[in-house]
């Protein structure tokens, strides 16, 4: 509901499923968070089984000189104010871009939503970064060909309302004014040598920017909170919780579905995750299960 810009999907459609679920006979317990207000093996003692969907949250951060200024904040700390704005919780959002010269930092889709968000919001003016180059405009033969999934060029509706977008750079540090407001972003070009991201030297500059967002992807799930702890999960080798065949973690009728095992991923994954680990949640309480299982945890999307 809060991170999903409203222009990008109307809360009408989530409230229709809400009410769905709902009749259906789920009961939701919205401002708790497990590991803070509930404790995880609490849970654990109080349900037969318990899925664990909470995502992959924690964001990259990016350590250069000036990240302490004053209006840098992570993607996920700005889109849910505007949103909050729509459902009326807020009259005005705390963080604005209005009349500011603002940068995105990453060319994924997040970045693409906080773009929108700007342009909403009457940004002066809106730059987007990518550290990689610019993708192609269609599929390549060889190192691309069908059916593997094709990282092409796109064009959102965040792009096509306006702003710039800036490829093969990567941001050096931050300045700021004597108040410790960020006020511009120094980065460099970059180029592919010996496979890995090099400088190129004399291709440094300077941009304006008043107001920066992180959208750089995630790179696990919360462990702040306490709840791989409490619950003593195991972790994998890229810091997603680990899974059996059957989506269940290493303690007995805890399951996990989604970003939270995958990592960062996309919706269509974790829809399928979803049907998947409710299969398995049923064999572990019946013994046997007639629900479809579309995906295993290990099965990743066709690459060359």
């Amino acid at each position: 509901r809060y991170g999903i810009p409203e222009f990008k999907m109307e809360k009408r459609h989530i409230n229709r499923r809400i009410e769905q679920m709902r009749a259906e006979g789920t009961r939701f317990r919205t401002g708790v968070e497990i590991g803070r207000d509930l404790k995880a093996g609490d849970l654990k003692k109080r349900y037969d089984a318990v899925v664990i969907a909470a995502g992959s949250t924690t964001a990259r951060d990016l350590p250069v000189p000036g990240r302490e200024l004053t209006g840098i904040y992570q993607a996920m700390e700005y889109l849910p104010l505007s949103n909050k704005v729509q459902e009326g919780d807020y009259v005005s959002p705390p963080i604005t871009a209005e009349g500011k010269h603002v940068v995105v930092i990453g060319g994924g889709d997040t970045g693409a939503d906080c773009v929108g968000t700007a342009h909403r919001q009457g940004a002066a003016s809106v730059t987007q970064l990518e550290i990689m180059p610019r993708p192609n405009d269609a599929r390549h033969p060889l190192n691309q060909p069908w059916p593997t999934f094709p990282m092409l060029y796109k064009v959102t509706s965040a792009h096509e309302e306006g702003g710039e977008r800036v490829y093969a750079v990567s941001t050096t540090h931050f300045e700021g004014d004597e108040d410790g407001n960020v006020q511009a972003l120094h980065l460099t070009e970059v180029e592919f040598i010996d496979g890995k991201l090099t400088p190129k030297p004399g291709s440094e500059r300077k941009i304006p920017a008043q107001l920066v967002t992180l959208a750089m992807g995630f790179t696990g799930t919360d462990r702040e909170n306490g709840l791989v702890d409490q619950f003593g999960l195991e972790l994998d080798e890229r810091g997603n919780i680990a899974r059996d065949a059957d989506f269940q973690t290493n303690v007995l009728g805890v399951f996990v579905a989604g970003d939270a095992g995958r990592g960062q991923s996309l919706i269509v994954w974790a829809i399928a995750e979803g049907r998947s680990a409710a299969r398995g949640v049923d064999r572990h309480l019946t013994g046997a299960s007639d629900l479809p299982a579309p995906i295993r945890p290990t099965d990743r999307a066709l690459a060359v």
